[in-house]
């Protein structure tokens, strides 16, 4: 049966627009009371009732929850508590503060350790085991048959009711409709439990592209597809990124989702770390609007959807991160392994990494006005606290000191998942990620979160720890003091619930979700996204667009055996580059180079390593090992001798996580191989390169052999072969610098962007940030005179052995060394005064505007 309210709930109407809807719904049996200025209908068959309030609300609940509608002014109320009388937090018409700090000052400590929690990742339907989102339906498992997959799973009912959890991870869903159905089972069971508060559904990044998905104009799919961040980073084009975040908001809270763990912000300035692909790129004020613009179109709400400031029932709560970014990984290991634990600063150039945060998810140009959660990352921000170096969530510095007292946040900031768990027995075990705090109990690690300012903990479905850790406080501080700080988190989490009209209908209509999520105009908003995140790196003597209907030859697509978080490694494989069906619809496809016109020759960025490897460990070494941007063999000979930091106690003894003279070879070398096959075997005929990247790559290996490249950011094949026949132009600007070796790579400092030696092409073309060509050659448009050079390059001027440094830019300090390391932002490398140099020096400098943005490094060899 179709349902008969909308999945934007709450809509208001006028006195007059209610007669006429009483008057059209008399037939239908509606139950009405002259002295009421609202009406509802008989519930529907799931038990659901629309109560329509004449200028106010439209209120929604379970008949199965106990729920009843108080008439107060002849206005409806839900009466969530069931005291038969008006709370001010149910009182639609008051201020979301107040009626947030009334419920929170009626909660017991146990609900609000309940409200503390942020579920472990939850599947729809549970899976049936593994790792992530296992459950059971009444002590069965799903694939046992017979369950709805939309049921409540028995995990699910216990944290709800038991831990008065109500904040719930979403992963992956049957369908949209089944998440809809889901979503309404869960909210008519929290709806009956205490205050009635709404489940705060929430989601990781969803809309990423499908390479072998088609796109046809007026077609619909499950969900719209996007490039990656760095896509939406590679079209300098923030309108889009807001585009996107409005979108994705309309198909989330159809989906049930309130809340997006999203978007990554973190500064991009380690090319080899894993995440990068998540973020907007490498330069400090295009992430600051991107991420402004991203969390605008998630928050705001307009017209008839705004429920006040902004916020309303198209809203959805936007969550930074990684505060204050896990960009500057040692080395480019990842912080969700011990191995991985430690973000570094030896640039001293900590303040660029907070651009994005301060001036732009926490000043935003929307009503709403600011970013309503924040997620530390896992990381140590190593030597940044004085009081000790300990994972993000637990420095008071970071959290109370910096991003509330210095930059006025009094938002929700939640920790990463699982940062409270304890870590496994060995450095790449993916377990708790307690780093800093190690030897300390579950409990403690809580009241140290808690103590540095933090409101909820991310990846915990058990009440325990917390209600512990609430205890000694009591005994620290006195019952007064923690009462006041649980109300504190309270408030908070709970007006990101009021304001996106939860506690006045959480309930979706199941059609309304089918017809929302996927429409066609939301999958061609997201399909020119893709096109214009395209970036073509090089067209040697124009040989793009392609003509359709010529003859090509493209070799299969390797795929390596990959190690994931959990069980045995994928199965290396080779397998069409593009599907038959699609790629016919461009080209004749032949197997046999020689009766070929051009060569598509599908690659991606070469996957380098995780940094660690216990086959070193095992034949001795410490473990530690290079992370490679290229496909061939390299070895560590620039790496540093000593790392900056180390120490975990599954590592006893280990002080130093240098590689330096270790060697690697990427996991897909094939890619390499492929290409220059195919070069040889096309005899002198175009060969086409397509790379995916997914961080920055040396393109030095295979730049030669290649007649045209282009690189996309996630996106769909369809959406690349669209470019290389020109039905589409490329426009995409590269968000970071492909560096010109590995050698540049090693010696670059994690925390300074744009401080690599770039690749330079054979054409002359220098893979530089914001590089990037159209038919007509290398782009200079609106968008790079914004975000390019926002810093000038220093200046070098020789005379015989004095160098004088200078900067076009007002306001910035220039730095330098003679030594060929990259320079630090520190008083010894500030440029004062002309100096002398003698012949064979090799002078680094790159200029810096503090708090604002740093120029690409400039290199003087003295002949």
């Amino acid at each position: 049966m179709k349902k008969i309210f909308n999945s934007s709930p709450i809509l208001y109407f006028s006195a007059a627009a209610i007669v006429v809807a009483l008057l059209a719904s008399m037939s239908a049996a509606s139950h009405f009371d002259p002295s009421k200025k609202w009406f509802s209908r008989p519930a529907d068959s799931s038990g659901i009732v629309l109560v329509k309030n004449a200028g106010g609300p439209t209120l929604g609940y379970s008949t199965k929850s106990g729920v009843k509608i108080l008439t107060v002014d002849g206005l409806a109320f839900k009466d969530l508590n069931k005291n038969g009388k008006l709370d001010k937090y149910e009182d639609w018409r008051l201020p979301v503060d107040e009626r947030a700090k009334d419920l929170a000052a009626q909660l017991s400590i146990d609900q609000i350790a309940g409200l503390m929690l942020y579920s472990a990742h939850q599947a729809i339907p549970a899976m049936s085991g593994g790792p992530f989102g296992a459950g059971t339906y009444n002590g069965k498992r799903f694939n046992e048959g017979g369950i709805d997959p939309a049921d409540v799973s028995d995990q699910q009912k216990s944290f709800l009711i038991k831990d008065n959890l109500r904040h719930v991870l979403v992963t992956s869903v049957q369908s949209p409709a089944v998440a809809a159905r889901w979503n309404n089972n869960v909210q008519a069971l929290v709806e009956g439990s205490g205050f009635g508060i709404p489940a705060n559904n929430s989601s990781d990044p969803r809309h990423s592209a499908n390479t072998g998905f088609e796109y046809t104009a007026g077609a619909g799919g499950t969900i719209s597809q996007w490039p990656d961040e760095l896509g939406l980073a590679a079209t300098f084009d923030p309108v889009v990124t807001r585009q996107f975040g409005s979108i994705a908001a309309q198909e989330y809270r159809a989906l049930g989702i309130a809340t997006a763990l999203s978007p990554q912000i973190d500064l991009g300035s380690e090319p080899r770390w894993a995440r990068i692909n998540g973020t907007f790129g490498e330069d400090p004020q295009l992430d600051a609007d991107m991420a402004r613009a991203y969390v605008d179109g998630f928050q705001t709400s307009t017209g008839d959807a705004e429920i006040k400031d902004g916020w309303g029932y198209n809203s959805v709560n936007a969550m930074m991160k990684h505060w204050p970014s896990g960009g500057p990984e040692e080395g480019g290991r990842d912080a969700h392994f011990a191995y991985g634990k430690f973000a570094v600063y030896p640039g001293n150039n900590f303040d660029e990494h907070l651009v994005a945060f301060v001036d732009g998810a926490l000043k935003l140009s929307g009503k709403t006005k600011m970013v309503s959660a924040v997620m530390p990352y896992y990381t140590i921000s190593y030597n940044r606290d004085k009081q000790g170096n300990a994972g993000n969530s637990y420095s008071k510095y970071l959290i109370t000191d910096l991003l509330r007292g210095k930059y006025g946040y009094d938002g929700v900031i939640c920790t990463d998942w699982m940062v409270t768990a304890d870590e496994g027995k060995t450095p790449d075990t993916f377990l708790g990620k307690s780093w800093g705090m190690e030897t300390a109990t579950v409990a403690q690690r809580h009241y140290k979160i808690l103590m540095a300012g933090v409101d909820q903990f991310g990846g915990n479905n058990d009440a325990g720890p917390v209600i512990e850790a609430y205890n000694m406080g009591v005994k620290e501080h006195g019952e007064a003091f923690m009462r006041a700080r649980f109300e504190q988190s309270a408030v908070r989490l709970l007006k990101n619930i009021f304001r996106v009209g939860l506690f006045e209908n959480p309930y979706l209509d199941v059609e309304n979700t089918k017809q929302t999520v996927g429409k066609p105009e939301f999958m061609t908003a997201g399909y020119n996204a893709q096109l214009k995140s395209i970036v073509m790196l090089k067209n040697h003597d124009n040989v793009l667009p392609l003509q359709k209907s010529k003859t090509i030859y493209m070799p299969k697509k390797y795929f390596p055996s990959v190690k994931g978080f959990f069980g045995p490694p994928s199965k290396e494989r080779w397998e069409d580059a593009v599907q038959a069906s699609l790629i016919s619809k461009y080209f004749n496809v032949t197997n046999d180079p020689a009766k070929a016109d051009y060569a598509i020759v599908f690659v991606s960025s070469p996957s380098g390593g995780a940094g660690y490897d216990s086959d070193d460990l095992k034949n001795g070494g410490n473990g530690y090992v290079p992370i490679t941007l290229q496909y061939g063999a390299y070895t560590a000979t620039d790496a540093r001798a000593q790392s900056i930091a180390a120490g975990d106690p599954v590592e006893p003894g280990i002080t130093n996580r240098s590689y330096k003279g270790k060697s690697i070879t990427a996991a897909n070398y094939n890619d390499l191989k492929t290409i220059e096959e195919t070069k040889k075997a096309m005899n002198g005929k175009p060969v086409i390169v397509a790379i995916t990247l997914s961080k920055p790559a040396v393109l030095a290996e295979f730049e030669k052999d290649a007649n045209a490249i282009v690189a996309g950011f996630g996106v769909q094949n369809q959406a690349i072969l669209d470019i290389l026949t020109g039905a589409a132009e490329p426009s995409g600007l590269l968000p970071f610098q492909m560096p010109a070796n590995m050698q540049t790579v090693e010696v670059q400092n994690e925390d300074i962007p744009h401080d690599m030696i770039c690749y330079t092409d054979a054409d002359g073309h220098t893979y530089d940030f914001g590089f990037g060509m159209n038919w007509k050659g290398e782009i200079h448009d609106a968008r790079t005179t914004k975000y390019v050079g926002i810093v000038t390059k220093p200046q070098f001027h020789l005379k015989g052995n004095t160098v004088t440094l200078t900067c076009a830019t007002p306001g910035t300090k220039i730095y330098y060394t003679t030594g060929g390391l990259t320079p630090a932002f520190v008083d010894e490398n500030e440029y004062k005064h002309p100096f002398t140099i003698k012949k064979g020096t090799v002078l680094k400098a790159i200029a810096k505007k503090f708090g604002v943005d740093n120029s690409s490094i400039v290199v003087l060899v003295k002949n």
